[in-house]
């Protein structure tokens, strides 16, 4: 079997920015918040995120 590989090079830079950028949000964000005195919104913030973001993380591994 064969492995997939990207089309083009701009499609693999795209997806790892695309990572990178998705990582910074979900790590470095809620500790920058919480660290300045906005832990209640990082509560919050942390619900939402399970809430809304399993439902979609189940879909696209079911596509």
């Amino acid at each position: 079997m064969e492995r997939e590989r990207f089309s083009s090079r701009i499609g693999f830079i795209l997806i790892s920015a695309g990572c990178a950028i998705g990582l910074g949000n979900v790590w470095r964000f809620p500790y920058i918040t919480g660290k300045y005195g906005g832990a209640a919104f990082v509560l919050i913030y942390l619900f939402f995120l399970i809430v809304m973001g399993l439902p979609i993380m189940v879909m696209e591994f079911a596509v």
